[in-house]
């Protein structure tokens, strides 16, 4: 996964470093939680088992 990000950012001019753990975030932070999603939804998509985790995102 990590290869084809930087195959990506690659193609597009990206400098930044991106990685699955990057494309979490972003899409915990920007996608959903920007949007509305309740934190507990967030939270069973990206499987985790512990809301306090999630809550790092936010």
């Amino acid at each position: 996964m990590n290869a084809y990000l930087k195959e990506i950012a690659d193609v597009c001019d990206i400098t930044k470093l991106l990685t699955f753990h990057a494309a979490r975030h972003t899409f915990a932070t920007t996608v959903a939680l920007t949007n509305g999603v309740p934190i507990e939804t967030v939270s069973k998509m990206l499987g985790h088992t512990n809301l306090k985790t999630t809550q790092h995102y936010a």
